[in-house]
């Protein structure tokens, strides 16, 4: 195999990212902290606790990822923290993710703030989370309250975090919380996911018309099995639609197609 050098161009951005529930620990509004309390959900029923100490010594990792030559960071903020009951916001909390988004800046890291990775509150799980429309008002207030705290110090936003994956885990395969499973549930979820990154969008666009916003997309690569039969090309092909293609042309066109026919989501394509 040829051998070659290949130049990065100078404002390439190298980075690191973290998700709030994984990393700062004692979330303890949040879904995924319920959930892992009750013996059996998680091996050795272990539990996140602590986790990496995050949310008092976040300035810590932030040096080693300076040290190590990054020059960008992607971190998510908890809704769970910000919002720990409907509209009531939590000012410190927010004050918190400034000093962190300030920490970074000053070691010359770029934030990326994602502002959904998989675990709500408790009161949105209570009210069935992405389940029910109810969540599409819901996310956008919330939104609309972190861009006002903390958008002069981000430029770059993510919706939603591998959104895929979040309705795979929960409501496919049920081994992440989940307040309902099965294919109906998690095509209403689908349409619920697409919806609030609508809402989400225009909410970050209406403080902040310059920035850039997305989701997190993670693209598996679908194959078919070696000696598979004669439905495996169809099935792949419904797996790759699911996965990938229904959500990449979703958010350029603003339809999609499920079983039962197609269907809008308004403003999501612009």
């Amino acid at each position: 195999m040829a051998q070659g050098t290949m130049i990065f161009p100078p404002d390439f951005r190298w980075g690191t990212a973290t998700a709030s529930f994984q990393v700062e620990g004692h979330t303890t509004n949040s879904d995924w902290w319920a959930w892992e309390q009750e013996p059996g959900r998680i091996l050795h029923n272990q539990r996140s606790g602590q986790a990496c100490n995050w949310w008092e010594d976040a300035e810590a990792d932030l040096d080693r990822a300076a040290a190590l030559g990054n020059n960008a960071h992607r971190l998510s903020v908890e809704w769970s923290r910000i919002e720990p009951e409907p509209s009531v916001f939590d000012k410190e909390a927010l004050n918190r993710y400034r000093e962190i988004l300030q920490a970074m800046i000053a070691r010359g890291l770029e934030p990326m703030v994602t502002l959904h990775h998989f675990s709500n509150p408790l009161w949105l799980a209570e009210k069935g989370d992405f389940t029910s429309g109810l969540v599409v008002d819901y996310f956008r207030r919330y939104v609309a309250q972190v861009v006002a705290a903390l958008g002069d110090l981000v430029s770059k936003w993510i919706t939603i975090n591998e959104p895929m994956v979040y309705v795979y885990m929960r409501h496919m395969r049920g081994v992440y919380p989940a307040t309902a499973t099965g294919y109906g549930t998690a095509f209403r979820v689908i349409r619920n996911l697409l919806r609030s990154h609508a809402a989400a969008y225009h909410a970050i666009k209406e403080g902040q018309p310059a920035a850039q916003v997305g989701i997190a997309k993670y693209v598996p690569v679908m194959q078919n099995r070696p000696g598979s039969n004669f439905l495996s090309t169809p099935w792949r092909r419904w797996l790759n639609y699911l996965f990938n293609d229904l959500w990449l042309n979703g958010m350029v066109s603003g339809r999609f197609a499920f079983p039962l026919g197609r269907q809008s989501i308004p403003h999501l394509n612009n």
